[in-house]
């Protein structure tokens, strides 16, 4: 009986035990579970391999980048910005590349040839603070992202010039030449006698070599922890027109070599040493969208630097060159002054590193017209401003659209004598787009853009104009582009009948982000064209016709309304012969002509209009359209009264039922968001919120239903908006 029972006591813990190993087994099986759902969380949907390698070495406040591509997209444009407290103080690029910094302390550099797949490129920078943490942006020829990333700086050892050599020095037998070590001298073409400086890379690291001339040992150097260095060194009074080799040698005799010939230093003539630096190409005056050809002269066999500074003295141009051995020197590629480089007083500077010289000059405008906000960026519900000049005594056409290519706002505008230009918009919160906004500014044949960012930072969106609106089929048709430098767009042309016209046409912008095109309108049949601009998933459109010709036969035109306030937008429609040219002229109770503009009719002789527009200072009383093609001509006729210039206005129907519903309406005189408050003949509140928001025509409306239970009696409105009010009053009569 005793082991009967020993034996059923051991197998109920055997059990329990199971029961424990598989509810142990369960709870490991869930926490992995868990564990693995929580890396799948934890895991970015947009990870991606390593694309581009950046590696960053400082010395003091002079710190080197290193690019290397290791993915398969070619690198086009390399976008690089610093953490907080620390600014750009200047940049240098390699051969083929183009620096620029922006306004806001980005440097955006560039090249026409791409870093392919293994391939490196190395860029310069000064900053105010050292060892810097560099935010960096790699990009693609479309401006897509190929990877992104953040480089912290290590520090270059100071290595002294020539330091002096000990026969005991102790050399690291761990420090080795690799196969894949280089180094080069600067400049490429030294004299005897003169001071080098020496870089180089992949050798053994925190190691000290030898470097020597021919057999000659003139100094050693220590590689950083990355097997990086940076040294000068002084080329002894060597005097031969043979060619040298700069060896570095390490503790086991292995060495790197490179070879150049030396200037003779014998043969130098006191003249040659004395050779001043000038520097040609630069005007006293120049003008945004100019290309500068620099050159100019300096000592034969070395290298200058060439550094502009902006008005607001920010470096935003550093280039080199080398001095040919007649004393010569030239930019390899022009500069391209930017079409929104700021006005003022700018300096360049050549230094080739012994004496520099100073020259400065101004940026000025060749526009008629010249505006900008008065800021970059707007926030949402900000009052937007922009100001500048144009051509006095000439009224001027100004249009604002949101990054959506919609109208906003727009007035015609009378310019006094001073030829100053003030314009506002005010935008209201959760109505308004945000993105990129563009000013249109039109007086007579001059057109400018101005852009602005609303609760964004902008950016330069494109735009194309033509020469003219209508062509003979033999004539070449003149575009212009305005958008990002270096932009590559891609423009199509459909037909009147909406087909393809021809190919599509690859239009490279300039560094200026300017280009223009001569389309050839051989082969074109008259009618109404529209030419279409693509930049990635943006477009911008423009029409232009073809072989129309003055002399419609009858006219029919007309107008949607018979009145229109000061400030409102004409739409013009009407029917004519197929593909003739019309004249519409706006004019005024005096006789004077506000705008002028060519109207093409269709092949089916319709036609429309709707760049009329009466301006917000317009003289009230009649005006008319004047529609005429040749001999042809057909006049309206409408009133145009003035809206209200301030404050809002509020209006209802005098009377409404208990239980019907009463309609408000309310005018204000700039965009808007507008409460209300409905009060009893006690003077009670008699309604939940109400609100509305005003159109582009400060015009809303809302409606009211008044209570089964409200009591007769007059009853008041008030509205208001932050800066103004207005009331009314009306009867509630019994059902």
């Amino acid at each position: 009986m005793k082991n009967t029972k020993l034996e059923k006591e051991f197998k109920l813990k055997r059990e329990r035990l199971n029961i424990m190993n598989k509810s142990s087994k369960r709870g490991i099986l869930l926490a992995t579970i868990v564990l693995f759902s929580i890396s799948l969380i934890l895991i970015p949907s947009n990870a991606h391999a390593e694309e581009i390698n950046v590696e960053s070495v400082g010395l003091g406040k002079t710190t080197i980048m290193t690019l290397t591509n290791i993915g398969t997209d070619d690198v086009q444009t390399f976008r690089i910005w610093l953490s907080q407290n620390t600014n750009f103080e200047s940049f240098k690029t390699e051969k083929g590349w183009v620096g620029e910094k922006t306004p806001q302390g980005v440097i955006i550099f560039t090249s026409s040839e791409p870093i392919k797949n293994n391939e490196s490129v190395k860029f310069g920078i000064k900053t105010d603070k050292s060892s810097p943490i560099i935010n960096w942006k790699g990009l693609d020829e479309s401006d897509s992202v190929i990877d992104t990333g953040v480089t912290t700086t290590s520090i270059i050892k100071l290595v002294n010039q020539n330091p002096e050599i000990k026969n005991d020095q102790n050399i690291p037998n761990s420090g080795e030449i690799l196969s894949e070590s280089t180094f080069k001298i600067i400049p490429s073409k030294p004299n005897s006698g003169s001071t080098i400086r020496v870089t180089g890379d992949q050798f053994g690291a925190s190691q000290v070599f030898d470097f020597y001339i021919n057999n000659e040992k003139i100094g050693n150097f220590e590689t950083d922890e990355n097997g990086f260095f940076i040294t000068t060194m002084k080329i002894p009074n060597v005097q031969t027109n043979e060619r040298v080799d700069f060896k570095i040698k390490d503790k086991k005799g292995l060495e790197k070599v490179v070879s150049l010939r030396l200037g003779n230093f014998e043969n130098r003539s006191l003249e040659t040493e004395n050779v001043k630096i000038t520097i040609e190409g630069i005007e006293n005056t120049i003008y945004r969208g100019d290309i500068l050809e620099v050159y100019g002269t300096a000592v034969p066999g070395s290298a200058v630097t060439i550094t502009i500074i902006d008005p607001q003295k920010i470096t935003t141009n550093t280039r080199t060159a080398e001095v040919d051995n007649t004393g010569k020197w030239a930019l390899s590629n022009p500069i391209n002054v930017a079409f929104d480089a700021p006005f003022g007083k700018y300096s360049v500077t050549v230094s080739d590193g012994k004496n520099q010289i100073l020259k400065y000059w101004n940026i000025e405008t060749n526009k008629v017209i010249l505006i900008n906000p008065t800021k970059q960026m707007f926030e949402a519900g900000e009052l937007i401003k922009f100001e500048g000049t144009a051509l006095p005594n000439t009224s001027i056409e100004l249009v604002l659209e949101n990054s959506l290519g919609e109208e906003l706002v727009s007035d015609i505008i009378d310019i006094n004598d001073d030829g100053i230009i003030q314009f506002e918009y005010q935008t209201v919160e959760n109505d308004d787009k945000e993105g990129t906004w563009t000013l249109i500014a039109t007086q007579g044949e001059n057109k400018e853009f101005s852009y602005v960012g609303y609760d964004e930072v902008p950016i330069i969106p494109t735009n194309l104009s033509f020469d003219k609106s209508n062509y003979k089929s033999a004539e070449n048709a003149k575009i212009s582009f305005i958008g990002k430098p270096s932009d590559k767009l891609k423009m199509i042309i459909i037909t009147p009948s909406g087909g393809l016209q021809g190919e599509e046409i690859q239009i490279q912008l300039k560094a200026d982000g300017r280009g223009e095109y001569k389309l050839d309108l051989r082969g074109y049949s008259s009618g109404i064209y529209t030419a279409v601009v693509q930049k990635g998933n943006t477009q911008s459109t423009e029409t232009f016709s073809v072989g129309l010709l003055m002399g419609s036969g009858t006219i029919d035109a007309k107008i949607t309304q018979s009145e229109y306030q000061t400030g409102e937008r004409i739409l013009l429609l009407g029917k004519t012969n197929p593909n003739v040219l019309l004249t519409a002229i706006l004019v005024d109770p005096s006789g004077k002509e506000i705008k002028k503009v060519d109207v093409p009719s269709n092949n089916v002789g319709m036609f429309t209009e709707e760049r009329l527009r009466i301006p917000s200072t317009a003289q009230t009383g009649l005006w008319k359209i004047n529609v005429s093609s040749g001999s042809n001509l057909d006049v309206i006729e409408f009133n145009v009264f003035s809206k209200i210039t301030e404050g809002m206005t509020v209006t209802v129907t005098e009377e409404i039922a208990v239980g019907g519903i009463i309609k408000i309406e309310v005018i204000a005189s700039h965009k808007t968001s507008i409460s209300m408050e409905i009060l009893d003949p006690s003077g009670n509140s008699a309604n939940s919120a109400l609100s509305c928001n005003t159109t582009k025509e400060f015009f809303c409306e809302t409606f009211w239903s008044v209570p089964v239970d409200a009591l007769p009696g007059t009853y008041t409105i008030k509205v208001k908006d932050s800066i103004s009010s207005d009331e009314t009053s009306f009867e509630v009569v019994p059902n």
